[in-house]
């Protein structure tokens, strides 16, 4: 199963990148987010009743903030169950269901002018995973959480102690989900002393270029999953975005 994550920065903007992307991966399960999109001002490619035919899609969006959007393929999932969880907010999440798996994209919010709301988003995603480990239920959370996990997520220029997305607190319930929900990290999994294994790069001073930026982007799997990864990789050189394309292959799924 392959499975493909992107914050786009504006799903309009970035339409015809995201076909690309689509027709270049094929990916079973396509998490965008930050659409920043209706889905009545998406262009007709990617929305409507001829568009995208070969996959469930589900787009949950607000006109110039937020969004995300669920894309999984008709030839892998039987009539998936579109839903949002009781935590999501401002459009940020969206799930489906098929069987006993569970798949969710997220853009988790940065905090930068609310950030009692994103601590709020944060506890609500700790019992909502907990909640499901409980179930036995394998879980799939792709997308942008907006935390650098540890230190080695951030490039040595970029690191500032008490700055939003590098707290302790925030790092510490991260991990208190990864843990509660019996989840793994499975960019860290496979290359557990990368520290160039970076997702977002601000626009300025070439730091894309430089490789000169965060990991804030993240596929989440149960255990039982994360046993069957074969790949990670983040896709710097694709797009106009400030994010890259997130691909990561599990097998047997």
């Amino acid at each position: 199963m392959k499975i493909v994550s992107w914050n786009v920065n504006g799903a309009r903007a970035r339409e015809a990148q995201i076909l690309e992307l689509i027709a270049t991966e094929s990916p079973d399960v396509l998490s965008l987010q930050e659409t920043k999109s209706t889905s009545e001002d998406l262009p007709t490619t990617l929305y409507g009743l001829m568009a995208l035919p070969e996959y469930h899609a589900r787009w949950h969006g607000l006109g110039g903030y937020s969004g995300v959007a669920l894309l999984l393929k008709r030839s892998a999932f039987e009539s998936p169950k579109f839903s949002h969880p009781t935590f999501d907010v401002e459009n940020r999440v969206v799930q489906a269901t098929v069987g006993s798996r569970t798949f969710v994209s997220m853009y988790a919010p940065n905090g930068n002018k609310d950030y009692g709301a994103k601590l709020e988003f944060f506890k609500g995603l700790l019992a909502y995973v907990e909640a499901i480990a409980e179930e036995g239920r394998e879980l799939v959370i792709i997308g942008d959480i907006n935390i650098a996990r540890a230190k080695i997520d951030v490039h040595k220029t970029h690191r500032k102690p008490n700055i939003i997305g590098q707290r302790d607190e925030e790092r510490a319930i991260f991990e208190a989900i990864l843990d509660k929900g019996r989840l793994v990290d499975v960019g860290r999994q496979l290359a557990p002393d990368d520290d160039a294994l970076f997702s977002w790069w601000p626009y300025w001073r070439q730091a894309r270029e430089k490789n000169q930026g965060w990991r804030i982007d993240y596929a989440l799997v149960s255990t039982s999953l994360a046993q069957r990864a074969k790949s990670h990789i983040i896709r710097r050189e694709f797009g106009s975005s400030d994010h890259g394309p997130l691909v990561v292959e599990l097998d047997g799924c």
